[in-house]
């Protein structure tokens, strides 16, 4: 990816999105990183930027502003570093950080579903801040990576929403009142489940069903969850289900064959899931089956 800083390693295949994907660049991805002790710029980056801190204290000094400030990174605290900003640290130590990167626009659009009146946002540059959410949000992203992404883009796109809403919710930004609730038209709503159906072994996104329904990725999310009575991850994760249960009961083939065809990453995934939402695993079904 041309826009990659040189410090930054490149993202896994599995995170990359597809040729023939929508979105040019992913809304949210994650990168765990080593930081050298002594001094350290932020490399300008075009996304806003989380900084998660992992590891014991390390005391460091930062500039803000004119001003030098002290102060010891703990595990799980936040930096914000908005786009194209850069900040300077002195690292008493070596570090290692979890770097959540969101695209601007991202922001942007949440900020726009909840109610903000449109327009860019623009986030402050902040120092050693803690909120559970958030930390949760940077694990949960952090093992996708480590597992290779095992479910999904619609999955990040639904952390990337949180964590977008959830630092909106944080900067107090003013909100415009709520347009009248409405859901998506049942015929774009039928051309979009169409879609899913027929591509539920591909690794979809919310730019991909939002282009097949004809709107922004804002407008699309809160029309199709208040047509579904679901957020479509959630939605693409039981029509995956479904169709491997119905496929286990056939019993005409294996069942690493059919989580593949399904969307999932493995059989261990399809199982997982199928237990979570079925209560029984592929196994249990097949027995039961005789």
């Amino acid at each position: 990816m041309a826009d990659r800083p040189a410090c930054y390693p490149e993202l896994p295949a599995a995170a990359r999105p597809r040729e023939h994907a929508v979105a040019a660049t992913p809304r949210l991805d994650v990168l765990t990183v080593p930081v050298p002790p002594g001094l350290f710029d932020t490399p300008f980056d075009r996304r806003h930027v989380l900084c998660l801190h992992q590891g014991g204290p390390v005391p460091v000094s930062y500039r803000e502003g004119r001003h030098e400030r002290r102060g010891v990174r703990l595990q799980g605290q936040y930096c914000v570093s908005p786009a194209n900003a850069s900040t300077r640290w002195t690292m008493s130590g070596p570090a290692t950080s979890l770097l959540l990167r969101m695209a601007p626009e991202l922001i942007d659009e949440t900020a726009q579903a909840m109610g903000s009146g449109g327009g860019a946002v623009e986030l402050a540059p902040a120092a050693h801040l803690r909120d559970a959410q958030i930390e949760r949000i940077g694990w949960m992203m952090q093992a996708e990576d480590r597992e290779r992404y095992p479910s999904g883009r619609l999955f990040v796109d639904a952390l990337a929403d949180a964590l977008a809403a959830r630092l909106l919710a944080l900067h107090r930004f003013a909100r415009a009142p709520a347009a009248t609730a409405r859901a998506l038209p049942g015929w774009r709503l039928a051309r979009v489940i169409d879609y899913i159906e027929a591509h539920l072994e591909a690794d979809l996104s919310l730019a991909e069903l939002a282009a097949v329904a004809g709107f922004s990725v804002s407008h699309f999310k809160p029309l199709f969850k208040r047509a579904t009575g679901l957020p479509a991850h959630r939605f693409v994760l039981q029509r995956r289900v479904e169709r491997a249960r119905q496929r286990v009961l056939d019993g005409a083939a294996g069942l690493s064959e059919i989580a593949l065809d399904t969307g999932f990453a493995d059989a261990s995934h399809m199982a997982r899931c199928m237990r979570r939402l079925l209560g029984v695993s592929p196994l249990q079904l097949r027995q039961a089956r005789g």
